[in-house]
């Protein structure tokens, strides 16, 4: 019995060792598989991430040629000339962007609070006109009103933002008297919110030549 007993005990150690070895053969089998799904992964992830590249390369090498092809050469650039509006009587004309603002002081054109304009206004308007309908007739037109900070006390108007509208407007309303295009001509008013360096500068009306838009 005691033989019996060690032999059997020792199919027990063997079997427990051969438990042992399945059980690790089975764990290595299994981290193997995970390295393998990881690598495929990983891989998978890896052209992705290249493919995302490569595409935005392409979107910005679209981009630029976009950009390079309406973007207007030196050679299509326009220059603004403001000369033609020098020597006129009461007026400053300058470029900004590719808008012609000409200046034409408000003493000029109106008596103190009043926006009838004066008999000697209408030859610099009458100039201006014809400077605009040889050269940029078919342009839009924006007359604007400004007037000094001081606020109004002897007047009919409400305040400067109705002074510097209705002074626009009466500008207006002489342009289109002169064969100008109504429909081309907009109004706004800025009052006070504009001043220059003084009082006299800051009351004016603005013919604005619109340009191309930016």
């Amino acid at each position: 019995m005691k033989n019996t007993w060690i032999v059997c005990g020792g199919l027990a150690i063997v079997a427990l060792v051969a438990g042992c070895e399945s059980s690790a053969q089975k764990q290595n089998g299994t981290l193997l598989s995970e390295n393998e799904t990881l690598r495929q992964q990983l891989a998978t992830n890896s052209a992705a991430l290249e493919q995302a590249d490569r595409d935005r390369q392409a979107a910005l090498a679209r981009a630029q040629a976009a950009e390079a092809q309406t973007k207007p050469s030196e050679s299509d650039s326009t220059t603004v000339d403001t000369g033609a509006f020098a020597g006129i009587e009461g007026v400053t004309a300058t470029a900004q962007g590719e808008n012609i603002h000409v200046s034409i002081e408000g003493d000029v054109l109106f008596d103190s609070g009043k926006d009838s304009l004066k008999s000697g206004a209408k030859s610099s308007l009458d100039k201006i006109i014809g400077i605009i309908k040889d050269n940029y007739s078919a342009k839009p037109i924006d007359v604007a009103g400004f007037t000094d900070t001081d606020p109004i006390k002897y007047s009919d108007f409400k305040n400067n933002y109705y002074l510097g509208f209705e002074r626009a407007y009466a500008v207006r309303e002489y342009l289109i008297s002169k064969g100008m295009n109504g429909k081309q001509i907009s109004l706004s008013s800025f009052g006070p919110d504009q001043p220059l360096d003084t009082k006299a500068k800051s009351r004016r009306v603005d013919i604005v030549v619109v340009g191309e838009k930016n």
